[in-house]
């Protein structure tokens, strides 16, 4: 089938598509050009073939055949600000921008009737990651930390990169008032961390030999499912449960061998951390109502970060999201808003004794800065021909900035030295519609 083999190919353009810094912690707000434009809500509102990536029990309201594909350029805003990288243990602070600012993030969807009950589904899809490159930003040289350089150490010389892609296909059953559907899911996943780091390797008390830490990338598949379901209790108003399992992965020689360039024996960290980085499961409730050409949605979420392997040793925290969103509908065109808020799930520990705990904010800062917590959305879409749409959305993230104390991490006082990200997000959604 033509539709087959164009999913394939997007589903390997998602494979090497490069590192995301999505917005409910490492989780893409929505997925799809109507979700996103309506504060990332879809667990109750129909939207076509993009349910197959929400609620595939929605699937059921469709009727025929609609194929979905598209994507979102997505351009996250992140400076670092911090002097900890300092061997000397001097007061200058290192700044840059990261230059993982322009990612593209795939999407496909298709859903067909099978019978009156029956209904297939197929969603492939960039789901979630995250990433910064602070390279080349100069810094300090090998064998002379104070003079300067263009090696990049004053901000480590980091990179970082998360991509994960998922395959679903679904299945729902539906009568006049409610459904369920099922979705099997395939997850792959890739992970790269890498730096730079001064080390005394003479024991003379001062740093001198600048070291790598980082093994390229590695990867894994770990498997899942999705599960949903909707009741109308009118016509016109819906409520709808859905549940994403949690899927383990292992990246290695990853976060472990990243972690243990800071184990330091004297310390409360001795051991580095293991490589394993479960996404973490979902539970989700939703509403929508339609009055006359409107739509009202409204979705909660709560994302298990607090209990996923990897996050929560980085002391991410269960997060609470809520969205809503207003759709008008003409008959050849439609525009919709939106708000989405998720509190920070990364809990600073901000001990004034703990090493480990430095290292741990300081991690979350530098590599994996998931900070933005509101986000304003608006779209539109228009029908080209009766059998053919074009659907576009635009997710704002206001900035947000935050400090962490890194002076045990430096050998200095508790708050000698600090570390200070800033995050802004901008992401432009386009997503084409067939139905036949």
């Amino acid at each position: 089938m033509k539709l087959t083999k164009i999913a394939l190919a997007v589903a390997a353009t998602a494979m090497v598509s490069t590192p995301v810094l999505a917005t409910n912690g490492d989780n893409l707000i929505g997925l799809g050009a109507q979700s996103r434009a309506l504060g990332g809500t879809g667990t109750a509102a129909y939207f076509g073939s993009e349910n197959a990536l929400t609620n595939p029990s929605l699937l059921g309201k469709g009727q025929g055949t609609e194929f979905a594909i598209g994507g979102t350029l997505f351009k996250p805003d992140v400076k670092a600000n911090t002097n900890v990288a300092d061997p000397a243990g001097g007061t200058a602070y290192t700044s840059q921008t990261s230059d993982a600012d322009t990612n593209i993030i795939p999407e496909v969807s298709l859903s067909t009737r099978l019978n009156d009950n029956w209904t297939f589904g197929l969603g492939i899809f960039g789901s979630a990651g995250m990433g910064t490159d602070y390279r080349d930003n100069g810094g300090l040289t090998e064998g002379s930390p104070l003079s300067g350089g263009q090696d990049g150490t004053g901000l480590f010389n980091g990179y970082s990169n998360l991509q994960l892609m998922k395959f679903a296909p679904s299945l729902a059953y539906n009568n006049d008032t409610w459904g369920i559907g099922f979705a099997p899911v395939i997850q792959y996943g890739a992970l790269d961390i890498n730096y730079k780091q001064f080390v005394d390797t003479d024991s003379d008390g001062t740093p001198d030999t600048l070291f790598n830490r980082g093994n390229g990338m590695s990867s894994d598949i770990g498997y899942g499912f999705n599960v949903g379901g909707h009741f109308d209790i009118t016509p016109d108003f819906t409520i709808a449960l859905a549940y994403q399992s949690a899927i383990d992965m292992k990246y290695k020689d990853q976060i472990s061998d990243a972690s243990s360039g800071f184990v330091n024996s004297a310390t409360d960290f001795k051991t580095p951390f293991d490589d394993n980085l479960e996404q973490p499961a979902e539970l989700k409730i939703g509403a929508a109502y339609n009055m006359g050409n409107f739509m009202f949605t409204a979705d909660a979420k709560q994302i298990k970060w607090g209990s996923a392997n990897g996050y929560k040793e980085f002391n991410w925290k269960d997060q609470n999201v809520f969205g809503i969103g207003a759709k008008y509908t003409r008959s050849n065109y439609w525009v919709g808003i939106g708000y989405n808020r998720g509190e920070d799930p990364i809990e600073k520990v901000d001990s004034q004794t703990s090493y480990k705990g430095q290292v741990i904010d300081m991690f979350n800062n530098h590599f994996f800065p998931a900070v933005v917590e509101q986000h304003f959305t608006f779209g539109g879409g228009y029908n080209l021909t009766k059998n053919l749409a074009l659907d576009g959305a635009v997710v704002y993230a206001p900035e947000v900035t935050k400090e962490v104390n890194t002076g045990l991490i430096s050998q200095r006082a508790y708050n000698a030295t600090t570390h200070e990200v800033t995050h802004s997000q901008i992401g432009y959604t386009l997503s084409l519609r067939m139905n036949f």
